[in-house]
């Protein structure tokens, strides 16, 4: 994460400097609140477009980097999109704030603290004094906004996804949505599916799925997707899921064998509106046969959940 890195070079006595998208016009390449943070090794980490903005951040920080927040524009002239090649004509303005010593450490430590206990907070920067942290701004989504005095940056934690069941389906969705840069577990509690998984490179959790969830995968921004093909554990994490705030609830499967998971589920207990949030069958309707296809079908629809939970705030 970029703000590992940052508290990184910053433990280490650098300066450094962060670059956060406040607006866009047109096209871009990448959202607003994206960030990229630079040390003053030349050291960096994140985006904020391309590629084709990011040598002159470096540049510019490099040579001379503010004391203080300043913005800075990109695409407003002919020049500029030219030189920097910007997409369709578009316009990005960007927030570059300075870090440095044991108080921009300290900030730093407790947003990284913050996110890593599922806690949303709201980030505000003054163009002149010091950034805080509000931890009362209980936000769904992420946005910015400046007021005129300050820039407001609405921040949640990661979105992470425990898949239930070993398989072929399974090692596609981790793959795919780690690169999707969701936070994965793969859970198998059953002996011979773990004892013949091959994929050294994902490891697997093997305790039941509905203590994971309840410990660890219960809240808003988490997704729940039962892969297993098998009732013994598919419904037991889809039954904790379904009782907890997950965002996402999906079950792998055929129409009918989708509609006898919510005959059994209701038979333990769970009421309509409950039985509405899960969806089975999982995924977009491209329609995927192969289990590459059907992972692509599943991350397609975690990554538009995703943007809808983000855009779910009122704006600040």
């Amino acid at each position: 994460m970029v703000i590992d890195k940052m508290s990184g070079w910053l433990g280490a006595g650098q300066r450094v400097w962060l670059c956060t998208i406040v607006e866009t016009w047109g096209s871009s390449p990448r959202p607003v609140g994206s960030w990229l943070a630079i040390a003053e090794s030349g050291h960096w980490s994140g985006s904020v477009s391309g590629g084709c903005l990011e040598e002159d951040l470096l540049r510019r920080t490099a040579k001379d980097g503010p004391d203080q927040p300043v913005f800075v524009d990109y695409g407003i002239t002919d020049d500029d999109r030219d030189q920097f090649q910007l997409p369709c004509g578009g316009r990005i303005r960007l927030l570059v704030e300075p870090f440095q010593g044991q108080p921009g450490l300290d900030h730093i430590q407790s947003l990284a603290g913050a996110l890593r206990n599922r806690e949303p907070v709201v980030r505000r920067v003054p163009l002149k004094g010091t950034a805080t942290l509000d931890h009362s701004e209980s936000r769904a989504g992420n946005s910015v906004r400046f007021d005129g005095n300050q820039l407001l940056h609405a921040l949640q934690p990661e979105c992470r996804l425990l898949l239930i069941g070993a398989g072929e389906v399974a090692r596609y969705v981790f793959e795919f949505a780690t690169a999707a840069d969701f936070a994965v577990t793969l859970c198998e509690p059953r002996e011979a599916f773990a004892a013949g998984w091959s994929f050294d490179q994902i490891p697997l959790d093997r305790r039941l799925p509905d203590d994971l969830i309840s410990t660890q995968f219960g809240d808003a921004w988490s997704g729940v997707l039962a892969l297993a093909h098998d009732p013994r554990i598919d419904d037991m994490g889809l039954l904790a899921a379904l009782h907890s705030e997950a965002f996402y609830i999906g079950a792998m499967g055929s129409r009918k064998t989708s509609e006898a998971r919510r005959e059994r589920l209701a038979s333990l207990g769970l009421d309509k509106a409950a039985l509405e949030r899960l969806r089975a069958p999982i995924g977009v309707d491209i329609p995927s046969k192969t289990p590459a296809e059907i992972a692509v079908s599943v991350v397609a629809d975690l990554i538009a959940s995703r943007h809808r939970l983000r855009g779910a705030a009122s704006s600040l």
